[in-house]
């Protein structure tokens, strides 16, 4: 079974790079992230309509490069986790995490008995249809996995120390987007809430030696977390990256004139 390189670097405290997909699937996609340079591709089904199906095409179309498939699931069940894990998932990112105690049972979700309630289905996706040792399988599956838990609510923030000391939980994502509706100023992801909120985040991170991860629409707004402690990146997602890109070349093609 592979391991997980992106897993490993940021647990030595290095950046990981990536980008989050919620439109464009095609086949493709994820050579032409990892010729780009990602270490990593976030696919969101929370706000997408991509199926289980879709997911596992494209983990198919990863296997064998040097891109790490993480997924953003519909929702906190475990029908949800264990079934991307199983199809060849590498990485959870579970949203609206608020407690210790929901954090725990979401690990759960990720660990085969006795540590854990994972169902078990070898020699299928998730360890590339091949044969091999069961006991050293479920090693590497669960050393390989990330689980990072979204921290996107007022009560999540909250209780962000409690769901960073628990065992298993590798890392926060932040979700400002979301924490921004929480809060009740809609949209303002740059104000003194959110920075407090961030700040916390970060110390509860820290203290607790897990990474801080985030989705920055920007290289400055990237450069300016990272300075803060934010290690695991994704600089932007497919349709803002598609459009930015097309709009500034259109407007600039736009304002030459005929002949120039």
């Amino acid at each position: 079974m592979r391991n997980n390189p992106v897993k490993q670097a940021l647990q030595r405290g290095e950046n990981s790079f990536g980008t989050m997909v919620f439109e464009l699937t095609s086949p493709g996609l994820p050579a032409i992230l990892a010729s780009a340079g990602a270490d990593f591709v976030l696919y969101d089904m929370e706000h997408s309509g991509f199926d289980f199906d879709e997911m596992k095409r494209q983990f198919s179309y990863i296997r064998g490069l040097d891109l790490v498939p993480i997924v953003r699931p519909p929702g906190k069940q475990y029908q949800f986790a264990s079934r991307l894990l199983d199809l060849g998932a590498m990485g959870l990112m579970m949203p609206m995490v608020e407690s210790a105690e929901e954090a725990k049972e979401i690990v759960s979700w990720t660990r085969y008995p006795p540590k854990g309630q994972r169902g078990a289905i070898f020699g299928g996706a998730h360890d590339d249809y091949a044969g091999g040792d069961i006991a050293e399988k479920m090693k590497v599956a669960e050393d390989r996995t990330i689980v990072l838990a979204m921290i996107e609510t007022e009560k999540g923030v909250e209780n962000v120390d409690e769901i960073m000391a628990v065992d298993g939980i590798d890392g926060a994502h932040l979700g400002q987007f979301d924490l921004s509706l929480s809060l009740n100023i809609p949209g303002q992801t740059d104000g003194p809430q959110i920075h407090s909120a961030i700040e916390k985040m970060l110390e509860a991170c820290q203290r607790h030696e897990k990474f801080a991860a985030c989705m920055a629409p920007t290289v400055d707004i990237a450069k300016a977390w990272m300075a803060q402690g934010f290690t695991m990146v994704s600089y932007s997602y497919d349709i803002g990256l598609l459009a930015n890109s097309l709009s500034s070349g259109l407007e600039e093609l736009k304002e030459c004139r005929q002949g120039d």
